[in-house]
């Protein structure tokens, strides 16, 4: 297993939600299965982030988010000869290459990242990388709004 470097643990620790973030609300924004099984998210604004952050700016991060997920899943030449490569090394490849796809991932924690910094921390959001989440949703936390406990 390849060790994380100083750089992509920043980047991890950007997206990780902290103590303040698992006690606070949370909207998921859902997986869109209509065009197949590819990773794409919902667009739709939910109404909690009404007045919290603009719709253009949500569409916008959400509508990128969705633009590196389709790039990573794209197929291509490079992505052929890279399964061709593996395949005749035994997947040994992988232990000193990333992949395509590790690559998309990355542009995603790194583009989650610049987002919580400029637009979301901000207004007491936080945007969750959705490859924490098994990349079945995208979870924003509203960081100044408590859990409202259940009766």
């Amino acid at each position: 297993m390849r060790m994380k470097s100083s750089k992509e643990k920043s980047m991890s620790q950007a997206t990780t939600p902290d103590l303040n973030a698992m006690t606070c609300a949370k909207i998921f924004i859902q997986r869109d299965y209509t065009d197949g099984t590819m990773v794409r998210f919902q667009t739709h604004f939910p109404q909690e982030l009404e007045g919290k952050i603009e719709r253009q700016v949500y569409e916008y991060t959400i509508n990128q988010m969705n633009v590196y997920f389709q790039e990573a899943e794209s197929v291509s030449c490079k992505s052929y000869c890279e399964g061709c490569m593996a395949c005749l090394t035994a997947y040994f490849v992988y232990l000193c290459a990333e992949t395509h796809y590790e690559k998309c991932l990355k542009k995603v924690a790194k583009f989650i990242a610049e987002q919580n910094e400029n637009v979301f921390l901000p207004r007491a959001l936080m945007l969750v990388n959705p490859a924490e989440r098994g990349l079945r949703v995208i979870e924003i936390a509203i960081l100044d709004q408590p859990i409202v406990p259940r009766n």
